[in-house]
């Protein structure tokens, strides 16, 4: 019997052994019932019978293959797209849906092996059969790491949000500890939680930009008339008090007159900042030139220091990404790695752009930022 019969005359037997394999896998398994352990099991093998019974030429096969299988007109989800979604929602991991084609192989192969005995299975079957199994599955791993990074984002918006409210708390009550003048040490511990929140706010801060990037929303700009020569100068007032051990120089030239979202480039501004702190030459300052003509204004950070490799430089602004010579352990610089990453889309939301160079002489951070039209 050719195996894609088989399939349609035995699809109970063979739901019943995958429904059997489906329930062993715990904890996200333990309370479903048969019609959630086979969720669109049926189908799956449906569309794998259809799949046999289709002529192939070899083209189409070495197309498949290479995982450009034909999609299907008036479909939004494939069976296997949408068991994928179900089992991430119902808590299962993906090792665990990978173990469930697996299974299903091996348990349709020896069923069908077993009723041709003594005949010999079509061998053209076996491979259609695997090729089939193999489509299903990539496109339930696709489907099934797409929803578990959506429900993993949303998750972090949450957790961002929700955990303003009570670092706010803190810190308020930080800075009415430290204007109460009760004595020296309870001024120091104040001013030390003040300083603790700051950092938190920034890492929640980054934490949620990043989130927003990964939800495709971009980072939130709110663009006005602002001066940047001011505000620049006063981000790196700021710099300057947590980081009184570092020369930190300003340059400005030009008109810096623009329509730009001030606080955000204040954050870009701080981040690169902190980063060449971090790792530039601790006895030299970071120089910070600000300069602007017609069409733009353009921000330069600059710091010596050993030379950044070129694969390092090639990903520095990946999210999430540190440079071998990171110094923030123990020095309360604490760091999620987003913040050139962060830097360089508060750029783009700003329709500008970020570039880095390095050699022995210096690393350079280099912003341009288009002038626009005033509100």
């Amino acid at each position: 019997m050719r195996l894609a019969d088989f399939i349609s005359r035995d699809i109970e037997p063979i739901l019943a052994q995958w429904e059997a394999f489906a329930a062993t896998l715990q904890p996200a398994a333990a309370n479903m019932g048969s019609l959630g352990l086979r969720n669109h099991a049926q189908q799956i093998l449906q569309a794998v019978a259809k799949d046999l019974q289709t002529s192939q030429t070899r083209d189409a096969q070495r197309e498949k293959s290479l995982g450009r299988a034909p999609v299907l007109i008036n479909t939004t989800e494939t069976a296997a797209q949408t068991h994928a979604l179900l089992r991430a929602r119902a808590g299962f991991n993906i090792n665990q849906l990978a173990a469930e084609y697996r299974a299903l192989r091996a348990s349709v192969l020896r069923l069908w092996m077993d009723d041709c005995a003594p005949e010999v299975p079509d061998l053209d079957d076996v491979i259609r059969f695997n090729e089939a199994i193999d489509q299903a599955l990539a496109e339930s791993l696709a489907f099934f790491t797409a929803q578990v990074e959506q429900s993993r984002n949303l998750l972090l918006g949450m957790l961002g949000h929700d955990m303003r409210s009570p670092l706010q708390a803190i810190r308020v009550t930080a800075s009415y500890l430290e204007a109460l003048n009760a004595g020296e040490r309870v001024s120091e511990a104040a001013a030390r939680l003040i300083r603790s929140g700051a950092r938190m706010q920034a890492l929640l801060d980054d934490l949620t930009d990043f989130n927003r990037t990964n939800l495709g929303l971009g980072i939130n700009v709110r663009a006005t008339s602002v001066d940047l020569a001011d505000v620049l100068a006063d981000e790196l007032d700021e710099l300057r008090a947590v980081n009184p051990d570092r020369q930190i120089e300003l340059q400005v030239s030009g008109n810096l007159q623009g329509v730009w979202d001030g606080r955000r480039l204040q954050q870009l501004l701080g981040n690169l900042v902190l980063n060449a702190i971090k790792y530039g030459a601790q006895d030299a300052p970071v120089r910070v030139i600000v300069s602007g003509d017609a069409t733009h204004v353009r921000i330069e950070v600059k710091n010596r220091g050993d030379a950044i490799e070129h694969a390092t430089l090639a990903r520095i602004f990946d999210p999430l990404t540190r440079g071998p010579g990171y110094r923030g352990e123990g020095d309360g610089s604490d760091s999620l790695g987003l913040g050139l990453y962060i830097a360089s889309e508060i750029a783009k939301a700003h329709h500008g752009a970020v570039e880095a160079r390095s050699d022995e002489t210096e690393t350079s951070f280099s912003v341009s930022l288009p002038r626009v039209n005033e509100p």
